[in-house]
């Protein structure tokens, strides 16, 4: 198994069909650095080859799912561009935020189900994230906020195209135009989680159950590729 910067994969039981992909900087509540987008296409690449994964569960190391992305990683986008003239300098932007956005579509193109176990912070860029997820659960201390407005930058690595699809367009508006921050009991009301558990032990119980009980048999594994192809 590749060893990663950014990311853990476990395998929690042997034989089992279900692996899990942490989100793992804890010491930085799991931003999402540079090795972040570089390493997660490939880690969501190398699972959904394995013919001994069947369900993949994402989750975050530490206290907290995920605290968006890391501002170093956002200084660097611009940092880069700062020497050129114009007509490169937007270029270049266009082509980094195409590269980050790859990253996240990953997700929504693996043939494998991915389910979003969310406890802690769920901000900004982790919105892209479980938006592009097949499943989405949440322990009552998740809270959420599409942060993006707040930084004068938009949402657009996926919360903007995905979001509107999962609580209705006025809602998505909503909550990407205030930054607000919302709860795990709104996030469910609004349909962002399916189920809302009342702790994280709970959380991380409920979605291991819920995974094995997905898996069954060999055609129901590849139900999801046959609706993609």
């Amino acid at each position: 198994m590749e060893e990663y910067k950014s990311l853990k994969i476990i395998q929690k039981s042997p034989n089992s069909l279900v692996y899990y992909l942490y989100l793992n900087r804890p010491t930085h509540l799991n931003a999402l650095s540079q090795d972040f987008f570089t390493e997660f296409p490939k880690a969501i690449s190398s699972l959904d080859q394995n013919p001994d994964v069947a369900v993949i569960i994402l989750a975050g190391s530490g206290k907290h799912f995920c605290s968006g992305i890391d501002l170093h990683t956002l200084g660097d986008v611009f940092k880069e561009t700062d020497a050129v003239d114009c007509g490169r300098k937007v270029e270049r932007l266009r082509r980094h935020i195409k590269f980050l956005q790859e990253a996240i579509t990953a997700l929504e193109c693996c043939r494998k189900p991915v389910i979003a176990a969310v406890h802690g912070a769920c901000i900004g860029g982790a919105i892209d994230i479980i938006t592009a997820c097949d499943i989405r659960y949440c322990s009552t201390d998740a809270f959420f906020s599409v942060k993006e407005v707040d930084l004068a930058i938009t949402a657009d690595l996926g919360t903007l195209q995905r979001l509107p699809s999962i609580v209705g367009f006025g809602n998505a508006m909503e909550l990407a135009l205030t930054g607000r921050r919302f709860t795990g009991s709104e996030a469910k009301d609004l349909g962002l989680v399916s189920k809302l558990f009342t702790s994280k032990e709970a959380l991380e119980e409920g979605v291991k159950v819920v995974a094995k009980d997905s898996i069954g048999s060999e055609a129901q594994r590849k139900g999801k590729a046959q609706v993609q192809e």
